[in-house]
């Protein structure tokens, strides 16, 4: 098969999937359509705003459909007539299994991860949760499951041990392109190769929510440092300062930790003019960088400037 005789509908919306996209166009392949959410209300005046494939597609001249239905018939009609024999997925939601079986080369799927492993929504943030010192890409045809379909490719990244979310998010993105360039190749030469995958995963992705990202200052200093930058820079990790009769939700962008023997309990404050240090198990972990309620993300110095702590304050 000829480049030219592939027909790309691509589906994706956020940034991670706009570098996607883009390769596929430097590299000249033919893209029939894009499929990207709808425009959704956002900030205070809510005004609709629009996807990063949308914005990115727009400025390209290329067709897009943003349907609420998936199994609506008039956007099905709409995606026969696009005509495309290939489709690819990066970062969009679950395919019913009329739209992932119509293109005769089928559906293939780029996930942030090394599958099986962290199967979901999150997967860049809970490999760096979890500590891993490894992660990756994979192309996977669709299937009637979340990310279990027949891997095609695979490609592995090392996690450096002070990276955070957004920086891994961004090394995925650039290596998700190649992998997704590479899997097109295969389809294009008639040498793809399918990996049936386990049933069962040993690690989840699971979706982020206020309870998990919340700090259990009774848990390990490691543990600690690794959930902060693995849900670095979105959506922020969290934990609760009891400063007086006041409880204050204070978000955690950046910390420090050092590992040094202590009697303290968990959560005991240690403040001087310069730092603010939490005893945990193992040792302490310093607020670098953090947003307090009602204030502007700020370092510990320029906080400390003007904030008084209780005696007693402690995190909990």
């Amino acid at each position: 098969m000829k480049k030219e005789d592939i027909r790309i509908v691509f589906m994706g919306t956020p940034e991670f999937a706009v570098t996607i996209l883009e390769g596929l166009l430097k590299h000249k392949y033919t893209i029939v359509g894009v499929i990207t959410a709808p425009d959704r209300p956002a900030g205070r005046g809510q005004k609709l705003h629009e996807s990063a494939i949308k914005v990115f597609s727009k400025s390209k001249g290329l067709t897009i459909l943003q349907p609420t239905n998936l199994k609506e018939d008039s956007f099905l009609n709409d995606l026969k007539n696009l005509k495309a024999n290939l489709q690819i997925v990066v970062a969009f939601r679950m395919l019913p299994k009329v739209v992932w079986q119509m293109p005769a080369l089928g559906t293939f799927n780029l996930h942030a991860s090394l599958l099986p492993d962290y199967r979901g929504a999150a997967p860049i943030n809970w490999a760096i949760i979890n500590g891993e010192n490894e992660t990756g890409a994979t192309t996977f045809f669709i299937d009637e499951k979340i990310d279990t379909g027949a891997v095609i490719l695979q490609s592995k990244i090392d996690i450096h041990p002070t990276e955070n979310a957004g920086e891994l998010h961004d090394k995925l993105m650039h290596l998700g392109s190649e992998l997704v360039l590479k899997t097109i190749k295969t389809i294009e030469d008639g040498t793809v190769k399918t990996t049936t995958q386990p049933l069962k995963e040993t690690k989840t992705a699971y979706k982020l929510n206020k309870e998990n990202c919340k700090v259990d200052w009774n848990t390990t200093m490691d543990a600690i440092y690794n959930q902060v930058r693995g849900l670095h820079p979105y959506p922020a990790a969290w934990g609760l300062l009891s400063n007086g009769e006041a409880l204050l939700n204070i978000k955690l962008y950046e910390v420090v930790k050092h590992s040094e023997p202590h009697e303290f309990k968990a959560g005991y404050l240690i403040i001087s003019k310069k730092a603010i240090k939490v005893a945990v198990k193992g040792g302490f972990i310093e607020l670098i960088n953090f947003k307090f309620p009602g204030k502007r993300q700020m370092d510990a110095v320029s906080f400390l400037n003007g904030f008084t702590f209780d005696e007693n304050a402690k995190m909990i």
